[in-house]
């Protein structure tokens, strides 16, 4: 993923979502930050596989003919 986010700001953001959110916040943010990503992840792959069996079903599909 290229954001082209260096260390400074990073930083920044970093420390803007600490003022926000605050010190005990961060724990549960983190998590579910955690979790939304492997759930869009994981629906990412399955979508992807997908098309990959619907690609080769109609390839298969192709050489029979």
């Amino acid at each position: 993923m290229p954001f082209n986010i260096g260390a400074v700001e990073l930083i920044a953001i970093l420390v803007i979502v600490l003022i926000i959110f605050g010190p005990g916040k961060l724990p549960e943010l983190g998590k579910s930050l955690g979790s939304a990503i492997k759930e869009f992840r994981k629906s990412t792959n399955e979508i992807k596989q997908e098309v990959e069996q619907s690609v080769k079903g109609e390839t298969e599909e192709e050489k029979k003919s």
